[in-house]
């Protein structure tokens, strides 16, 4: 039998649940930005929110998309976050009118920095964890803290040994 995945509960995404799951985030989102129902600009967390925040704004027909660059995770490990690129500070202000879209909320330690940051914002997650919930204003599905979400592009397809070995 093979070694076992170094989380012991793995949630796979394959790409068409998360573009059916963004969507879902972009159906929640409509009508609710401050601007007469509408959104100024997306802003992507990088790299996990471009996918995400590219679904939601062609679906809400937002234009102006700009990235947030936060490193916080060495492979599976979570580290300090810290901001590496910053969105155009005009664009930006306080935040106001502004979505930022990552793809999880897990510790809650970078949308807090980048909340800090954007005081204003509202903050959309495809996915949300217990400890990381009250960050974020706008999520779609919740799942347990000790779930390793394996989002897709994360991964490559390739044969699996059936559980009972190869007989």
């Amino acid at each position: 039998m093979s070694e076992r995945l170094p989380h012991e509960k793995g949630f796979h995404i394959s790409w068409d649940q998360i573009h059916r799951d963004s969507r879902a985030l972009a159906w929640r989102l409509q009508g609710f930005g401050p601007e007469d129902g509408s959104w100024r600009m997306v802003v992507a967390i990088t790299r996990g929110g471009m996918a995400p925040a590219m679904i939601v704004a062609r679906e809400l027909d937002i234009r102006t998309v700009d990235t947030i660059s936060v490193k916080s995770y060495h492979h599976q490990s979570q580290g300090e976050a810290q901001v590496l690129k910053f969105p155009d500070a005009g664009l930006m202000g306080d935040g106001a009118g502004v979505l930022i879209v990552d793809d999880l909320v897990d510790s809650g330690k970078t949308l807090q920095l980048v909340r800090n940051l954007y005081p204003r914002a509202h903050f959309a997650t495809v996915y949300a964890k217990p400890e990381g919930r009250e960050q974020v204003d706008t999520f779609i599905t919740e799942v347990s803290q000790d779930t390793w979400i394996f989002f897709p592009w994360d991964m490559a397809l390739q044969y699996v040994e059936p559980y009972r070995g190869t007989d």
